[in-house]
């Protein structure tokens, strides 16, 4: 494909895309005019209790897993519940029942509670879903997203669980969108596991409503020497995504379809290199994309190619230089990235310079973590 021929895709035609961070983010743009601005601290780590039974669920968030299905997955301290969600269109009646499968996890003196993952559909698009997790507790509800056009995402890095996170989570429910994305950094529980079952417990009111789509970021990574060299115990055990599906070997990368989208989630912390799995799994993956039934391709990832502030300077170039390559030749369109605290937008680029076949570059990483925001 010639640049003559590069696509020159709309937002506002074909998808709706909020970016949502800290509300400090925003006061940043009037610094230049407010000698005196003082940067607004980090605020407070909102620890959320769990107030249900053993028996009951908590943590629960669900995500898309191929084709009109979906993954309903939550917690019990009770290690008895069974892993089925009951679950219809009508509220209080649930004419449809599936079963799955349940994991747990030790990491030093912490033990989880029983983990489950239960796979639902096959669904209507655009419908509302009521459903209740094994046998017990509240009843919950979802909405699946649309079939094509328009469909609308929510794409939030670095959300950590503050007081700044409570108020972007704020701003995230006032919008009717579809899906949210999170490329990377959920809990910042960096091996506090107690930490990872509060953050299930914030964000469960949201994520059991919409699906979440996440990948890694460094604070997933939880390893230790000897003990834990591999890491991600945590995370590839609570937030199981649809790799298998993806024709994935590693949770830490996959990709999906939706209404005409296809969404790639690449994993900034495993290996990357031309004899890696995930770039092979990459290059096969863009090849069998069929632009008329998905003429978007949006790829996040955790540590961005592109970033012209200090605060990880230069940490996803090794992952650029790989990978860049691929998304250049199968157009796509744009790529998030968190880690860098902050807000910032490229022009169309490709190897460093402004080209209109190359991606737009986002960097949306500030959705309140613990650790402040990056100015420089």
């Amino acid at each position: 494909m010639d640049k003559k021929s590069c696509p020159n895709h709309f937002f506002p035609l074909l998808l709706t895309i909020f970016f949502f961070f800290s509300p400090f983010t925003l006061q940043i743009s009037l610094a230049s005019l407010k000698k005196d601005y003082i940067r607004q601290p980090p605020r407070k780590v909102v620890v959320t209790p769990h107030n249900r039974s053993k028996s009951d669920p908590q943590q629960v968030h669900i995500s898309l897993v191929g084709k009109d299905y979906m993954r309903i997955s939550w917690i019990t301290e009770d290690k008895g519940v069974p892993s089925k969600v009951e679950y219809g269109k009508i509220s209080g009646r649930y004419n449809a029942m599936a079963e799955g499968e349940h994991t747990s996890y030790h990491y030093f003196f912490y033990s989880s509670g029983k983990i489950h993952h239960v796979k639902i559909g096959p669904l209507e698009a655009g419908t509302t879903y009521y459903y209740r997790c094994g046998g017990h507790g509240p009843e919950f509800s979802f909405k699946t997203p649309p079939p094509t056009f328009p469909v609308e995402f929510v794409v939030v890095g670095d959300l950590g669980q503050t007081e700044w996170t409570v108020s972007t989570l704020a701003h995230v429910n006032s919008k009717d969108y579809d899906v949210f994305l999170l490329p990377g950094d959920l809990s910042y529980a960096d091996t506090q596991q107690s930490l990872w079952d509060s953050f299930g417990r914030l964000i469960e009111p949201y994520a059991s409503r919409r699906p979440w789509m996440v990948t890694e970021g460094n604070h997933e990574i939880e390893t230790f020497p000897i003990i834990y060299p591999h890491g991600f115990k945590a995370y590839n055990s609570r937030w199981l995504m649809p790799y298998q599906e993806s024709g994935s070997t590693s949770n830490l990368y996959y990709s999906f379809d939706v209404a005409g989208s296809h969404i790639i989630m690449l994993g900034s912390y495993t290996d990357f290199d031309e004899d890696s799995a995930q770039y092979k799994w990459l290059e096969g993956d863009l090849g069998k994309v069929d632009r008329k039934k998905t003429p978007w391709i949006i790829v996040l990832l955790h540590a961005p190619w592109y970033n012209t502030n200090w605060a990880h300077k230069g940490e996803g170039e090794s992952m650029r230089k790989a990978m860049e390559d691929w998304l250049y030749t199968a157009r796509v369109d744009v790529v998030f990235a968190g880690h860098v605290h902050a807000y910032e937008r490229f022009t169309r680029i490709y190897d460093n310079k402004a080209d209109p076949c190359g991606p737009v570059y986002i960097t949306i990483g500030d959705g309140g973590n613990r650790e402040g925001l990056s100015l420089t």
